[in-house]
């Protein structure tokens, strides 16, 4: 698919007609809406979630900055008087303060710091990224800590803090008392490194306990060693690829015929495509991806229409890389795109909260239809909020736990995001397995997936569907590029994404390669704002007493990151170093992690990571849910 456009030399711009640029810079709850207004959407009035109601700011964090966004683009007015935050929230405080959700001597709020229960000081994103792996994992394509330059962490960070004013809100709405939650920066660098925690804990103890078992060479790093290595082996050249025309692009699939098809009509070796698939399969696992310099010359060499047509013949998706300057889609009128269904229909109420339940979400059940990384996250994060969580899997089991490293009989990146859930088998192809679903959906508040679009319709599942027999039903789709791009669209995963949306020009800051990171940046704060989504599509389920459907994207968090962001014009060369000089260290106060499984090892991160039997390390839920104090406190207003 032909997706060159504006802003990369010898390429054309088409755009929808109509197609206006993206939301402001600073207008990041995606609205732009003004302090106290109401924001445009398609559930307008009081059908927005949080409409009608006040909140307080204190603090000028970033990741205060995305919260207030968030807040407002939920309805909510947000006040944000002159003043530092209260003790114990350095980097911004918010409190609900309208009824009903915050009656007098008692009202949701949230605490955000910068190092939470972490016990190593940080003060801001760099001290952040430096101490918490997110620089050490962005620079494992160099072998070198490198500094992602756009505010990773903090804007997660944001829209963390905002998912749990909007649950505590929930459970207000829901008869539970007033919550007051904590929560950090550095939790949430941690959470979006779950997997690569995981991975590299569990293969530390795989290697120890083979070295146990046969000596000392495993360990010693001349045996097998772990399946995934913390750190970066081999010489090669990443992609984006550049043409002989000047067009710098990445390019997507998840099937190895393809691959090869792809190769092997430009021109290439077969040793060559043969060598390039598995750092190219593994990228998303390893955040490396030495491919064989031959792939480069062979692309090097060839017009970028030749490359397009035999993408499109292979089944290969490419995208050129796009400049931070490049317009970008017009903004969903909500971030969520929430809208009623139903027919209007009203139901039961949600089941009631008891008044000590600490978590927001409890007697919630979610059916989830998820794989890789940003559905199952949206799952994980209702999941440590409180819901049931139950997974849609084929027979046999998704084929994710079996993907090494393994932390006991499971993979452990697989377990990082779906530890905990249930599953259920069932064939979706067959009458009898959509059968399954359907009365396994009936049961849920809740029915989350990110299969492509027009699956859901196709297997009977779609909103309308299951809004015949579950008015009430809340119903959740993350995907790729949701309406950003005309059908029919290129895969939708991340380093596409970060590719055509800008981000890639932005990630290694503006002396830097324009390349995406190969740390799953938009992948893990997609699964953020999905699950932020469906928390806001059930208080406004509890406010309208009707079903409501969602709908959010990659292309979503790639927005929010490119808004939060410093621009940065034009596509810059891509030399192989892909910006190594850009140390973690220049300026950083704290101390750069340079080994995953050494900073889970670490007590000072031991309240913030949780280890299985296995040895296996993992993120803890980013935030803390206790009572509210029975009076505002004298330090916020």
């Amino acid at each position: 698919m032909d997706l060159r456009t504006d802003g990369i030399p010898g390429t054309t711009a088409p755009r929808a007609a109509g197609a206006v640029n993206g939301p402001r810079a600073g207008d990041l709850g995606g609205f732009g809406a003004a302090a106290g207004s109401t924001p445009r959407g398609a559930m307008a009035g009081a059908a927005l979630p949080l409409a009608g109601e006040r909140a307080h700011a204190l603090g000028d964090s970033l990741a205060l900055r995305v919260a207030v966004g968030r807040l407002r683009a939920l309805g909510c007015a947000v006040d944000e008087p002159d003043g530092p935050p209260p003790s114990g929230a350095p980097a911004g405080w918010l409190g609900l303060a309208g009824a009903p959700f915050a009656p007098p001597g008692a009202r949701p709020e949230c605490r955000i710091s910068w190092s939470g229960p972490v016990g190593v000081p940080m003060s801001d994103e760099r001290d952040v990224q430096a101490a918490c792996g997110i620089a050490h994992v962005h620079g494992r394509a160099v072998g070198a800590p490198r500094v992602l330059e756009v505010d990773f962490a903090s804007v997660c960070a944001g829209v963390l803090a905002a998912q749990s004013v909007t649950a505590a809100a929930l459970a207000r709405a829901r008869g539970g008392r007033a919550l007051s939650v904590t929560t950090s920066v550095a939790q949430a660098a941690l959470l979006s490194l779950t997997q690569y925690i995981a991975a590299a804990t569990a293969a530390t103890a795989a290697t120890a306990a083979t070295a146990d078992t046969v000596g000392t060479d495993a360990a010693d790093g001349h045996g097998a060693g772990p399946a995934f290595p913390d750190q970066p082996r081999g010489t090669g050249q990443a992609p984006p690829f550049r043409s002989a025309d000047g067009v710098l692009f990445e390019l997507e699939t998840l099937d190895a015929e393809a691959w090869w098809g792809l190769w092997h009509r430009l021109g290439a070796s077969p040793g060559a495509a043969a060598a390039g698939w598995p750092p190219f399969q593994r990228r998303f696992a390893t955040a490396t991806c030495a491919l064989p310099p031959a792939l480069g010359r062979t692309v090097a060499a060839l017009d970028f229409d030749h490359v397009l047509a035999a993408a499109r013949d292979s089944g290969v998706s490419v995208v050129a890389v796009r400049g931070a300057d490049a317009p970008g889609p017009p903004a969903p009128e909500s971030p969520w795109r929430l809208r009623a269904h139903g027919a209007g229909a009203a139901g039961p109420a949600l089941p009631p909260l008891g008044p000590d339940e600490h978590a927001p979400l409890a007697g919630i059940r979610v059916v989830e239809a998820t794989t890789r990384v940003q559905g199952p996250l949206a799952g994980h994060l209702l999941g440590l909020l409180g819901a049931e969580v139950v997974r849609i899997e084929p027979p046999g089991g998704d084929p994710m736990r079996g993907v090494p490293p393994m932390a006991g009989p499971y993979s452990a990146r697989f377990l990082a995001l779906n530890r905990g859930k249930d599953a259920v088998e069932a064939d979706l192809k067959s009458v009898r397995g959509r059968r399954t679903a359907r009365e396994l959906i009936a049961s849920a508040h809740v029915f989350l997936h990110n299969w492509p679009p027009g699956r859901s319709q196709r297997l009977g599942l779609g909103p309308a569907d299951l809004a015949a027999a579950h008015p009430t039903l809340v119903h959740v789709h993350t995907g790729g590029w949701a309406d950003a791009l005309p059908a029919p669209q290129p895969l939708g995963t991340d380093y596409l994404v970060q590719a055509h949306s800008g981000v890639a020009a932005l990630v290694n800051g503006p002396d830097g390669p324009c390349a995406p990171s190969l740390m799953t940046i938009t992948d893990v704060l997609g699964g953020i704002i999905g699950a932020e989504g469906a928390v806001a599509a059930l208080l406004a389920r509890v406010r309208t007493g009707a079903g409501v459907r969602g709908e959010t994207a990659l292309v979503d968090a790639a927005r929010l990151l490119r808004d939060a962001a410093r621009p940065r014009s034009g596509v810059a060369d891509h030399p192989s170093s892909r910006g190594a000089d850009r140390g973690a260290d220049r300026g950083s106060g704290a101390p750069v992690t340079v080994d995953l499984a050494a900073m889970a090892a670490d007590p000072r991160f031991a309240p913030a990571l949780e280890t299985d039997g296995s040895g296996a390390a993992f993120g803890r839920a980013p935030w803390t849910f206790e009572p509210a104090a029975s009076a505002p406190s004298k330090e916020a207003p």
